[in-house]
């Protein structure tokens, strides 16, 4: 195990992208100076421990100050800040769209409408990012001030006092095989999407036409009483996903086990789309009838197309998901 490369690794990931070449030859060149001609791990560990925690070292290569939360935390605090907000901000205007489609009944040009949509959803993403800002920040300020200990004993996830021996418990990551923190991100943004389009379907997902005052929404295309009836098991989904996504943040690689619960939440996820979308209720008939009209065929015609075609696309996803998920954990 080259613990030099993964203490390397353990500092270069901190920092920007652009000067992580840079910096990791000063500080392999640092290092190889710092010992000796004929060096043992005992000698590596002594150097590593002299320059200290990789998350402190890599704050000094930082340009910017960090005074109000230190480098202790920092990493941490701005990991979920930059989650927390596009999350908060999407879901906030998510609920706003849907709530001007629950009080829209035709009397408003549309325009209008969505003017104010796009002026209040400013504000809302405004004021939710303020929210998330100070109270995440306040949090983090009183944990930097309560916790004492920080100054003798550099931050660590487990806190406890920073050693060489830490870096025993840390793989070398494959970039190939690396969860990028947008990959995390990623998936808890589009599990607070589609989680919203459930609960809000009969506002979002229908059909529209043209109007004298632009659109109008003609038709739910489903019928939320009946959607609303799978809550239970979609709540489990939801659930299912977020501690996915935080798994994949602690572990920052693919393994065997990431592979393995990736493989058993798509095939959950599938079963209990499958469960939703076959049900003959589902459906808004209204939306069936009207939408069969439109491209003249028969509402059972329809209904096994989008049926079929849904369940197609679902299948197919997640069996790319459960591929590249096992690809990538069988990485050396």
């Amino acid at each position: 195990m080259n613990l030099i490369e993964i203490y390397i690794q353990e500092v270069t990931r901190r920092l920007p992208e652009k000067s992580r070449e840079d910096i990791a030859l000063e500080l392999r060149s640092t290092i190889e100076d710092m010992l000796l001609d004929d060096y043992s791990e005992e000698n590596i560990k002594a150097v590593l421990e002299t320059l200290g925690n990789p998350a402190i070292l890599a704050s000094k290569y930082r340009d910017q100050p960090m005074h109000l939360i230190g480098p202790h935390y920092f990493e941490t605090y701005v990991t979920l800040l930059k989650m927390i907000l596009p999350i908060a901000a999407t879901i906030s205007l998510i609920s706003l769209i849907s709530e001007y489609f629950i009080g829209y009944h035709g009397e408003e040009a549309v325009i209008n409408v969505i003017i104010d949509v796009i002026s209040f959803g400013i504000w809302k993403i405004v004021e939710v990012g303020m929210h998330v800002f100070f109270w995440l920040t306040l949090v983090f300020a009183l944990i930097e001030r309560v916790d004492h200990s920080k100054a003798s004993h550099p931050f660590t996830t487990r806190f406890t006092q920073w050693t060489a021996d830490n870096l025993k418990n840390i793989s070398y990551i494959p970039k190939k095989k690396a969860i990028t923190k947008c990959e995390v991100f990623g998936g808890l943004l589009w599990t607070a999407i589609w989680a919203t389009v459930y609960f809000y379907a009969n506002h979002l997902v229908g059909m529209y036409r043209g109007s004298t005052h632009g659109l109008d929404f003609v038709t739910s295309a489903f019928n939320q009483d009946v959607l609303l009836q799978y809550w239970p098991i979609v709540l489990v989904v939801i659930v299912l996903e977020i501690a996915l996504s935080i798994y994949k943040l602690i572990k920052r690689q693919w393994t065997k086990g990431i592979a393995i619960y990736n493989t058993a939440l798509q095939l959950i996820g599938t079963i209990v789309f499958i469960m939703i979308v076959t049900n003959p209720n589902v459906m808004n008939q209204d939306f069936i009838t009207y939408t069969a009209d439109l491209f003249s065929i028969t509402t059972k015609q329809l209904d096994s197309r989008i049926v079929g075609g849904g369940i197609f696309i679902f299948m197919l996803s997640a069996a790319i998901s459960v591929w590249d998920g096992i690809r990538k954990a069988n990485i050396h």
